[in-house]
């Protein structure tokens, strides 16, 4: 059976909420709203392929995020759908990645808004 548009859509949404629930562990924000989402892909049987990246690339807890992200989708979505995540590198992550959202959030938290200044000192 071949998924429609419609469907694939309101597969990609829920995982989309999956990620808003899955945390990175150093920084209390969300993995989508942090930006760390590249790509979300839903094929015509409902298999999902995200790719996503970390801050940093000397991230010593890099295979437990992905790990985290994979199992908080497949638990989402079910065992129905099989879930693929790539940890990529290409682009680099920048905090011009965040959303409006975790620009909020990260605000909330530090009391400044870390992103604009990130701009400012380093260019937009």
């Amino acid at each position: 059976m071949v998924l429609t548009e419609k469907e694939k859509e309101e597969i990609k949404q829920k995982v989309i909420e999956a990620l808003k629930e899955t945390y990175d562990p150093e920084i209390p924000v969300n993995v989508y709203d942090l930006g760390l989402i590249y790509k979300i892909e839903v094929d015509d049987k409902g298999n999902v392929e995200i790719d996503m990246t970390l801050t940093a690339p000397g991230c010593p807890i890099a295979g437990m995020v992905v790990a985290m992200v994979e199992a908080n989708v497949q638990e989402k979505l079910g065992s129905e759908h099989e879930v693929k995540v790539n940890l990529v590198w290409d682009p680099p992550w920048t905090p011009k990645r965040v959303t409006p959202e975790g620009r909020k959030l990260l605000k909330e938290l530090f009391g400044y808004d870390i992103v604009g200044e990130w701009i400012k000192q380093y260019g937009g």
